[in-house]
């Protein structure tokens, strides 16, 4: 099997790329290397069967080369992190969206398969969990810039089932829910490698808002098993499916817990959303994925334990520490 990766030099990306080389197939990744890491992926360059090109999305000769030469395409590249998000919105609804459009117009000439990374952000402002597949979706207002995330990968969805039923291109819309594990970077928001590396360090645990609000993590190598189960599954054909773990744990939880496994005196700190991000900033209080379906497609859940994956990043954070 041969798999162009979009983003492939991300965290997601890579861990997927990783995957796909040591099961002996071909990989090819392109990724501008605006988010993602040439680190991410220097242990698979010279591997047999993998291939990289650094390079943007929205080049479409570059990204019709790259689909006509393999036979299924995770599409991961966007923009990501709620701080790129709310400081850069322009730049998060144009790559987003024409990056998608992009790789289907690639795929639709030959009707290959598209995976398209979506988001849990998708249900917005929502307050009965968990969130099925077939919830309605309800975000905030056009004014905060914070929802044009959430916009625009929900567009992507669009976009990827009219390809589909107009152009018979067949895809698997993904909706992640807050992945995490070694090599993710807390430089654009991410919250548990953020409170691993300030646990680490001695420093204040920041905690935006209440830290009441509350979110499940799931391990990275979690998601990309199901990934891989998906896009070989032809039932996942035209479906869009959650994909994470549903051990819920608040904001201010998750703050102790990583303190508690690093065994930090660092405080915790709250700091109000209008001083994090910028006045009128809105959050989703609940995100909790219904993962029946995926169970139900591929016979697997993510069940990495919350603790396992605070040990996970703490010591992916400690190896960084002792290179440094």
């Amino acid at each position: 099997m041969k798999v162009f990766i979009t983003g492939g030099a991300g965290f997601i990306g890579s861990h997927l790329a990783e995957r796909l080389v040591a099961a002996g197939h071909q990989v090819l990744v392109l990724d501008d290397l605006s988010t993602g890491s040439i680190e991410n992926i220097d242990h698979l360059i010279g591997r047999k069967g993998f291939d990289y090109r650094i390079g943007s999305v929205l080049d479409a000769p570059l990204v019709a080369e790259m689909v006509d030469r393999c036979d299924i395409t995770v599409h991961l590249a966007a923009a990501v992190g709620v701080r790129l998000i709310v400081e850069q919105p322009v730049h998060t609804i144009h790559n987003n969206v024409a990056g998608t459009e992009t790789v289907l117009n690639a795929a639709a000439r030959k009707r290959k398969l598209v995976v398209v990374a979506s988001t849990s952000e998708v249900y917005g402002k929502r307050n009965h969990v968990p969130f099925r597949e077939d919830d309605d979706l309800m975000l905030g207002p056009t004014i905060h810039s914070r929802w044009a995330y959430a916009c625009s990968k929900a567009l992507d969805e669009w976009l990827a089932l009219a390809y589909m039923h107009e152009k018979g291109v067949p895809v698997i819309v993904t909706r992640f829910f807050n992945t995490v594990g070694p090599r993710q970077t807390a430089r654009y928001g991410m919250v548990l490698p953020a409170f691993a590396a300030q646990a680490l360090a001695g420093e204040p645990i920041t905690v935006y808002g209440t830290g009441e609000q509350s979110r499940c993590f799931g391990h990275v190598e979690d998601v990309v098993e199901a990934v891989v189960r998906l896009m070989t599954t032809p039932a996942a054909v035209g479906q869009v499916v959650n994909i994470g773990n549903d051990e819920e744990v608040t904001i201010n939880q998750l703050a102790e817990r990583v303190r508690a496994a690093a065994g930090s005196r660092s405080p915790i700190v709250r700091i109000p959303y209008d001083q994090a991000y910028a006045e009128g900033f809105e959050d989703m209080l609940r995100r909790v994925p219904d993962v029946s379906k995926l169970e139900r497609i591929i016979g697997f859940r993510p069940t990495t334990s919350l603790n396992e994956i605070i040990a996970d990043v703490l010591e992916d954070k400690r190896a960084a520490l002792a290179v440094a």
